[in-house]
């Protein structure tokens, strides 16, 4: 996804006909999704791998980000996109967590990351030139296009699928760890906890910052500039040192 911001000037909601189609087209896409990941290991699914079950989220992605933000299809745009968010999180461990896995995951969580951070400044999205400030002007406005924030009870639930999701990836990616040949002493100063073996798995793959990186965008839009919570309680990540793109 292309960081590069420009000006756009959408001044029509879809119609009701075009919301229909549309909602018909997406209801369908992600039954397919869904249909795939559940069939994932039958020889006859056409998502049996991690790759292709992303890639298939993805054109559900482009196509959820061109709905217009603005009202009333704003709404519909965030309410896609939430659905999709939790799918995928939730769709994630059910595959394996081999290397090329972990960086193609890394990637497509990259895009969402971009993907909600124009969502919460109602940007547009042109599948050619990228995102694009929503400029509505004083005629259009004056007849009452709108383009509505995200609501409160949208953004908690927002945040509660990234802390929540970021938990049962560092969970997916702790069950994937081999065992240890020895126990050290109880005087050891080793830490053998789980986060710091996914740190350590994720650091020979090369993609510890990534996972460092996740979500900050969203985050930090959200207002979670310092230390949150993604599991237990106990294990904090920080997005206070990372700066936007």
């Amino acid at each position: 996804m292309s960081s590069d911001i420009q000006a756009s000037k959408v001044t029509r909601a879809l119609t009701a006909r075009q919301e229909r189609r549309l909602t018909n087209f997406l209801e369908d896409k992600f039954l397919e999704l869904t249909r795939g990941y559940k069939k994932r290991s039958e020889p006859t699914t056409h998502l049996p791998t991690l790759p292709l079950y992303l890639d298939a989220a993805q054109a559900i992605l482009a196509m959820v980000l061109q709905i217009p933000p603005v009202d009333p299809s704003t709404s519909l745009r965030t309410a896609y996109l939430l659905r999709l968010t939790n799918d995928v999180l939730a769709s994630v461990p059910g595959y394996s967590a081999d290397s090329s896995n972990i960086e193609n995951l890394l990637d497509w969580l990259d895009d969402l990351d971009q993907a909600w951070l124009m969502v919460l400044q109602a940007q547009v999205w042109d599948p050619e030139n990228g995102p694009a400030d929503l400029v509505i002007d004083a005629e259009a406005a004056a007849t009452g296009t709108k383009s509505s924030p995200v609501t409160q009870t949208e953004r908690t639930r927002l945040r509660s699928l990234l802390i929540g999701g970021s938990a049962t990836l560092e969970e997916w990616l702790a069950g994937t760890r081999p065992p240890q040949d020895t126990i050290p002493e109880e005087d050891e100063e080793e830490d053998i906890g789980p986060l710091n073996d996914v740190q350590d798995m994720l650091e020979s793959l090369g993609v510890q910052d990534g996972f460092d990186e996740l979500f900050y965008r969203t985050l930090q839009a959200l207002g979670l500039s310092g230390d949150f919570i993604i599991a237990s309680g106990e294990d904090t990540m920080s997005t206070s040192d990372v700066s936007m793109d």
